[in-house]
């Protein structure tokens, strides 16, 4: 049964679903939710991450066939089938969102990602309970490796005083013209906390230029003025692209 906190300033009832996105159609590894990593399907790996988390009141897979429905539903999953043709990660988010009207915060949780932390959904999911005017929250990481900062696969994300962002991109960010010393650099990681009005109102919204531009959504926020929350972390853990890193995987997991 989901369990409900209750604002003790505001009074209002809260519910925080996670939403574990699993498309088949993945264009460099078809089938990647399901296949088997260490005994068990990938999307398993991801929902049993979940199951550690103590601020998700709901864990939901969201996919858009049926043979991870079948599956998901066999490893004791909650599941809701979405459409097969929406533009953005999000538009199935929040699609799937829906079928969840008592749910007041979104969190995005990766589907490909077996290695997530607990602890950072949980601080996703905190960050956006205690401050009503955080529209989303992500995650980063520091780096200082150039080879990161000029990988246009690599998103970068330059933040104001307060941790929130000021921008992402996928060119190297800041372009470092003089020594700032206190300067830190970071790498956007593919998680999202939303407040469940403003997802339903993002996903209103048209692409905007810059988001366009970069192939980035969270662009699409910022361009309207939402508050991004970035939540600085030390889970480096990357998604399953290849069949190569889920080999990769399976080995690591594997020698624990």
């Amino acid at each position: 049964m989901p369990t409900y906190a209750v604002d003790t300033i505001t009074h209002k009832t809260t519910q925080v679903i996670g939403l574990i996105p699993a498309r088949w159609a993945s264009t460099r590894f078809p089938g990647k939710p399901l296949h088997i990593i260490a005994g068990k399907p990938l999307v398993q790996h991801v929902w049993e991450r979940c199951q550690e988390c103590s601020n998700l009141d709901k864990i939901v897979v969201a996919t858009d066939d049926q043979r991870i429905y079948e599956v998901a539903i066999e490893f004791g999953a909650e599941v809701v089938m979405t459409s097969s043709s929406h533009p953005t990660g999000t538009d199935r988010i929040a699609e799937a969102a829906a079928a969840f009207p008592e749910a007041t915060h979104v969190i995005n949780i990766q589907g490909d990602e077996p290695l997530i932390e607990p602890k950072l959904i949980d601080e996703l999911a905190s960050s956006l309970l205690a401050d009503e005017d955080i529209s989303m929250a992500t995650a980063a990481n520091e780096i200082d490796d150039d080879t990161l900062l000029n990988d246009p696969n690599v998103v970068k994300v330059v933040l104001r005083h307060d941790g929130d962002a000021l921008y992402f991109s996928r060119s190297p960010l800041p372009y470092k013209r003089s020594e700032s010393p206190d300067l830190k650099l970071y790498r956007h990681k593919g998680i999202y906390a939303y407040r469940r009005d403003f997802l339903e109102n993002f996903v209103t919204w048209k692409p905007s230029p810059l988001e366009l531009a970069e192939s980035l959504e969270q662009l699409r926020a910022l361009e309207n003025g939402a508050r991004i929350k970035v939540i600085i972390t030390d889970d480096e853990s990357g998604g399953v692209d290849t069949l190569e890193q889920a080999n990769q995987l399976e080995a690591f997991l594997l020698s624990k």
